[in-house]
């Protein structure tokens, strides 16, 4: 069964090669030939991780098995070394789930209309350089949780990195540029780092084969080799995690890419850097290991608190789901500093349980975007359970699930690293902990706080949504000045409409609720007598009776700010927004199936995790 982990790593390697050939249909039959090409490689590939899954020895975890060793570069004594175990296995199928639940989100509409691959864009959509990079995506992602070779861990560990850079930089929203240039310095900065400590670790040992480097456990390296060997792999795994102080790219990067690559950089990406702590800084330097591991756990806690209290600050919905990816890596990294089976276990488990929820809301908060045409969390006005009840309540579930709500996954991780830190590996200063463990118990509380807080206003509450009058009707009634949309109203990309965008507190601007109007803010000026003879009448404002001609209505429950000086088509199509459609459950059933399986059966993972764990930390 060797040829299943090869099966995995060439099936998504020809079909992005496939797509180099060139197309000679015209754009309704590639739009076709696209999506179908997308789903069956990437439907294969999750079907060959399925396969594996099944054929996996769950009776023998800790061996490493389907194992494939060829020769790569003889000369240099490098060797195309795979193979799958309890820990890398979770992942690879987690990888392929989430690339091909992608697919599925991106292949929606019509096979020859606009959909979210065929969506109109500046400049081109791209549709075929979009699947392209998302296949390669795979491919580096995959390899990296098979790879047993330090440097072909390295090499696939790198592949990642270009094609996410261009699915933000080319797929992203506005500030989608400079995003993904802080995206790849970090991390190309942090993989020189890495680099550097894997070749003090071949030199060292003159290995480089992770399985028996991880037998040796450090034999051949001083402690003092082994703490510098850590600290720079450490260093490399901590950016792609990304643990505290090292995590600025990622906001931005959430922000501004595209939803399949918020949902893959959450839900893969980030699991790289946490998996090279289990699979190659733990178990091949654990001196070095138990002399950082306070820092560690230092680095980790203070990155729970901060993460968690910077999502109380956010305004974008994507920004502070990125933010609490900070928090939520926190704990993984709690569990990886107590060197326990307990918390190592939670560590794996977090990583897992975390790639579900936030993939899943990622997915969520694209499709509130995609209807709202903003994520920023005022102007999406509250209300959404009234407005989108199902979409509302899959929001409300991924949340909670996110917090840690026992009988969902997010509740284990985060349990059992606690209960590492409560009772360290032996060497670990307990009282220091103690501290740890309390200050990650502070951080459940502001995650629960922070994620109640934005049910409350986005999905809770009386909608209140912006909607713009036509200047000219405002001009006719009440005399007011011709001037056009500012420039904030009027520059959206992709061709969002401006009365969808984040809410603007202009001058000419009235609220109107259960069926009321009340006042404008400011009453129009009053217009200028025609002749002395004739009073002057003061004009009708025209602002409250906007909201009844745009289809708001008191019964609904809705507050609308009505603002004078675009169209207000926005308002229109925000009152016809659909709510979650086929395609998205095809999506997102899967997700919270596995959420509530791992929450409610957490022996699932933890039989294929502990014992491996056990291998590594030398338990018994």
């Amino acid at each position: 069964m060797s040829w299943v982990l090869i099966a995995l790593l060439g099936v998504p390697l020809a079909g992005a090669a496939a797509l180099l050939a060139p197309f000679g249909a015209d754009a309704a039959a590639r739009g076709r030939l696209l999506r179908v090409h997308g789903l069956v490689v990437s439907g294969l590939t999750f079907a060959l991780s399925v396969v594996l899954v099944a054929a996996f020895d769950h009776g023998d975890a800790a061996r490493t098995q389907f194992v494939t060793d060829l020769a790569w570069i003889p000369g240099l004594d490098l060797r195309f070394h795979l193979g799958v175990d309890g820990i890398s296995l979770p992942l690879v199928a987690l990888t392929t789930l989430l690339t091909f639940l992608c697919f599925v989100y991106l292949c929606r509409g019509r096979a020859d209309g606009p959909g979210q691959l065929l969506s109109p864009r500046p400049g081109g959509n791209r549709p075929r350089a979009l699947v392209f990079t998302l296949l390669v995506l795979e491919v580096g992602m995959i390899g990296t949780f098979l790879a047993l070779d330090l440097l072909l861990f390295f090499v696939f560990f790198e592949v990642v990195l270009i094609p996410m850079y261009f699915v933000i930089a080319i797929w992203g929203g506005r500030a989608r540029r400079a995003a993904a240039i802080k995206f790849i310095l970090y991390t190309l900065l942090g993989s020189v780092v890495l680099l550097l400590g894997l070749l003090l670790i071949w030199s060292q040992t003159g290995t480089l084969d992770m399985t028996a480097l991880a037998r040796a456990r450090g034999t051949g390296m001083s402690p003092a080799v082994q703490t510098i060997a850590f600290l720079a792999v450490g260093i490399g795994f901590a950016v792609k995690t990304p643990m505290w102080p090292l995590h600025t790219w990622l906001p931005d990067a959430h922000t501004e890419a595209p939803t399949v690559g918020s949902v893959l950089l959450a839900g893969v990406l980030l699991k790289m850097g946490t998996y090279g702590f289990a699979r190659v800084a733990i178990p091949i330097l654990p001196d070095g290991a138990a002399a950082t591991a306070p820092w560690l756990g230092a680095f980790a806690v203070v990155g729970i608190v901060y993460g968690s209290l910077a999502c109380l600050a956010q305004r974008d919905l994507k920004r502070m789901i990125a933010y609490s990816s900070v928090g939520h890596m926190g704990f993984v990294l709690l569990g990886f500093a107590t060197l326990t089976p307990a918390g190592i276990n939670g560590a794996l488990f977090g990583n897992i349980a975390h790639g579900l929820i936030t993939a899943l809301l990622f997915f969520v908060a694209g499709a509130i975007k995609e209807r709202y045409g903003t994520s920023d969390m005022p102007a999406l006005g509250g209300g959404m359970l009234t407005r989108l009840p199902h979409l509302a309540s899959l929001l409300t579930f991924a949340c909670v699930a996110s917090l840690g709500l026992p009988g969902l996954a997010g509740f284990w991780g985060e349990m059992l690293a606690l209960l590492g830190a409560f009772e360290p590996a032996a060497g670990l200063s307990r009282p220091l902990y103690l501290v740890f463990m309390a200050l990650g118990g502070l951080g459940t509380v502001l995650t629960a706080a922070y994620f109640l807080l934005m049910l409350s206003r986005v999905t809770h509450g009386r909608g209140t949504e912006t909607i713009h009058v036509p200047l000219l009707a405002a001009a006719t009634a009440g005399g007011l000045p011709s001037t056009g949309p500012t420039e904030e109203e009027s520059d959206h990309e992709d061709g969002a409409p401006a009365a969808e965008a984040t809410e603007k507190e202009g001058p000419f601007m009235a609220t109107v609720g259960g069926g009321d109007a009340s006042p404008p803010a400011t009453p129009a000026t009053p217009a200028t007598p025609a002749t002395p003879a004739t009073p002057a009448t003061p004009a009708t404002p025209a602002t409250p009776a906007t909201p009844a001609a745009s289809g708001t209505s008191g019964a609904s429950g809705t507050t609308t700010r009505v603002v004078v000086g675009a169209t207000s088509a926005g308002s229109t199509a925000r009152s016809r927004m659909p709510d979650v459609t086929g395609y998205e459950l095809a999506a997102w059933v899967p997700l919270i199936a596995l959420i509530l399986l791992f929450g409610l059966w957490p022996k699932a993972l933890l039989l294929l995790t502990d014992p491996v764990v056990r291998t590594l930390v030398g338990a018994p």
